[in-house]
């Protein structure tokens, strides 16, 4: 499927470039002209598709359902599917999580939606897609959704709404549910589409200075750092490697777009790809930027509690990967 990307690399390296086969600088190019070709290529298509199904399902429409309407426990899968089809880093579904729970939708919903955005969104599926794989890439998304889910019905049923922020405690006391009927949009599909590709403009816009630098640094690892030196780190033998590498992508931060090239280099110098990706889980979804943002709906207690949850998940999702791949 991607022969012609190769076969371009080759030519932009070999031909113009006039560089030896072999040496360190060579692979490095290669690996960043041939990645960032394919990478932007898949996310282009997928934020497009997903901008489609956008436009038929926007924020407001969701809120209110879920508002309105009582799912048995369906609303925390309901969340972290919309988790998925918004193109939000943590930081910037932060303002919407906050928008959730003044719409009166359950705690334990919200963090369904803010635990599973970051981690599974277009962007991400691209990414993973051209990185990864069709195959791992579905247990990904099915595992970051679960996780979302699951996150979110623990913290539901912790009762946490007393840990809120006092003015969010006050919004909620006096929010009253929106009661009526949400009326589907008139405009027609070839009207939405000028719409639709302004949206995808603006999100590779702002995803392709953390692309490109992701994959530069994908490169010049995949060039000059020798097979074996992470793995002697982060190995399968050291059972701990998981937690440790979820617990030291805390202090980071980045969004998948960046971080997932680097990923990729990581699994091909002998990092499990569960580790790997418990790394990137961390660094995506447990920020110290978004837990200062969280910081003014929640207290330090309650943050705690939820990147302590959701951190427990994550170290499952990192074993389970391990031993399905």
């Amino acid at each position: 499927m991607f022969e012609w990307i190769e076969h371009l690399a080759d030519w932009l390296v070999f031909t113009i470039f006039n560089l030896e086969k072999g040496n360190r600088l060579t692979e490095a190019l290669h690996f960043f002209i041939y990645d960032s070709i394919k990478i932007l290529l898949l996310v282009f298509v997928i934020i497009f598709l997903m901008g489609i199904v956008n436009s038929y399902f926007p924020v407001e429409k969701v809120r209110n359902y879920l508002s309105r309407k009582k799912l048995y426990g369906f609303e925390y899968l309901m969340a972290s599917l919309f988790g998925v089809v918004t193109p939000f880093c943590s930081c910037s579904s932060v303002p919407l999580f906050i928008g959730f729970v003044k719409g009166g939708i359950p705690l334990g919903v919200t963090f369904a939606f803010l635990v599973t955005s970051p981690l599974v969104n277009e962007v991400a599926i691209g990414l993973f897609i051209g990185l990864f794989g069709l195959k791992t890439t579905v247990i990904y998304v099915v595992s970051g959704v679960l996780l979302g889910t699951i996150s979110g019905m623990i913290l539901q049923k912790l009762k946490l709404e007393k840990y809120l922020s006092p003015w969010v405690q006050q919004v909620l006391a006096n929010s009253q549910k929106e009661t009526e009927a949400f009326e589907l949009e008139g405009t027609s599909f070839k009207d939405k589409i000028p719409s639709i590709w302004n949206e995808t403009k603006n999100i590779l816009k702002g995803i392709l200075p953390y692309v490109l630098v992701g994959i530069a640094i994908g490169g010049l690892m995949h060039g000059y750092i020798p097979k074996g030196f992470f793995e002697q780190y982060m190995s399968k033998d050291n059972f701990f490697a998981v937690p440790l590498a979820t617990i030291m992508a805390v202090p980071m931060y980045m969004n998948a777009s960046g971080v997932l090239p680097v990923i990729q280099v990581l699994v091909s110098k002998g990092i499990p790809l569960g580790t790997a990706i418990a790394f990137m889980m961390g660094i995506v979804g447990l920020s110290l930027p978004e837990a200062m943002l969280l910081k003014k709906v929640m207290t330090v207690k309650l943050i705690g509690i939820f990147f302590s949850v959701v951190t427990l998940c994550i170290i499952i999702s990192g074993y389970v990967f391990n031993i399905i791949f």
